[in-house]
């Protein structure tokens, strides 16, 4: 083969292998805003979304290593397959089996998000996961270990390294790399998803009539299309076991006594319990609550106390309806993608 020839063979396995690599990298697809979905809140200018450190943040978020006793990761109370919730459990069971005080809230959706947990004890979501690794009923472990063990457990210092262009692990780059990761969590691919945006699915009469009540008396808190405005409110539960007074303990403001944050109603099929202590099992307890065992208090929200009654008025038959249009809420695609998988590292 003479040089020429050689030269020329060279350039096109060059050329080929640039092709290949560049298709790899594009065939990865970062963050993208719905169509239906509003600005999200999260500064992804300061944190853009890369295939090395989505792929960072989701083995990270399966890494059991961040608890004290390399036995807990985020996923072991945030399961995909229940929208990333503890399925079945009213709170969550941390390590060695202790028992937290309120129910794990879903994963999804949080590019939306301007603070985190029920009480909004988190404003950022870079610094939010540190809250349960260094929780003593959840992980109990200290981010300086947290790190320690990382930087001696390849492949991660190489990981970084492709993710952030340096093998040293810091918190900084462990919080970033797994906000990548739930950034990447967006449920909106429901049937209500694909009416809404006219794609050839019309909702059943059941589930319009549903859609109708839910406009008349869920939307003013549950706002489409992330079914939540965010707010923290007094949904008139009452007192549960453990006295949880809710964003009083953050703001210890007496008007927040009892208020949680409004809860987004996608995904209900998948993410049982309900309420912050999961103490209805079934959303027709939750309707039964809202239309007959509301109880007043001191910061009831003022929605659930009109012309003199309590709660919101539902006959059976609209509560069924409206079960038919909550229904339409839930995205399968979105328990079943394998980017978030445990199996897809």
């Amino acid at each position: 083969m003479s040089k020429l020839q050689w030269l020329i063979l060279s350039g096109f396995i060059f050329l080929i292998f640039a092709c290949s690599k560049s298709e790899q990298i594009a065939g990865f697809i970062g963050f993208q805003q719905p169509a239906t979905f509003p600005a999200p809140a999260y500064n992804l200018a300061n944190n853009p979304v890369t295939k090395e450190g989505f792929e960072l943040g989701r083995k990270l978020f399966y890494e059991s290593r961040l608890s004290r006793n390399n036995t807990i990761s985020c996923g072991f109370c945030h399961l995909q397959t229940s929208a990333f919730t503890h399925h079945g459990h009213d709170v969550s069971h941390g390590i060695d089996d202790r028992l937290g005080s309120r129910n794990s809230p879903p994963i999804m959706n949080l590019a939306w998000n301007t603070t985190f947990m029920w009480d909004g004890g988190v404003f950022d979501m870079d610094l939010q996961p540190i809250a349960p690794i260094t929780n003593f009923v959840e992980m109990d472990e200290t981010m300086e270990n947290v790190l320690n063990k990382l930087r001696n457990t390849p492949p991660y210092p190489a990981m970084f390294k492709k993710a952030f262009g340096s093998d040293e692990i810091t918190t900084a780059h462990m919080m970033k790399a797994l906000s990548q990761f739930m950034l990447m969590l967006v449920s909106d691919q429901s049937k209500y998803d694909s009416v809404t945006r006219k794609q050839g699915v019309s909702f059943t009469t059941e589930e319009e009539q549903g859609y109708e009540l839910y406009q008349q008396k869920c939307s003013s808190c549950h706002k489409e299309p992330l079914f939540t405005d965010h707010s923290f409110r007094n949904n008139g539960i009452g007192v549960g076991p453990n006295n949880d007074k809710g964003r009083y303990a953050i703001t210890l403001n007496p008007d927040d006594k009892y208020k949680f944050k409004v809860p987004g109603l996608r995904n209900l099929a998948y993410t049982a319990p309900y309420m912050h202590d999961g103490r209805f099992y079934t959303l027709q307890a939750v309707l039964n609550h809202y239309t007959s065992e509301v109880q007043d208090g001191a910061t009831l929200d003022p929605l659930l106390k009109q012309n003199g009654r309590l709660g919101i008025a539902l006959t059976t038959n609209e509560q069924q309806k409206l079960l038919a249009f909550l229904n339409t809420l839930n995205d399968r695609n979105f328990i079943t993608d394998k980017r978030f998988s445990e199996e897809s590292q």
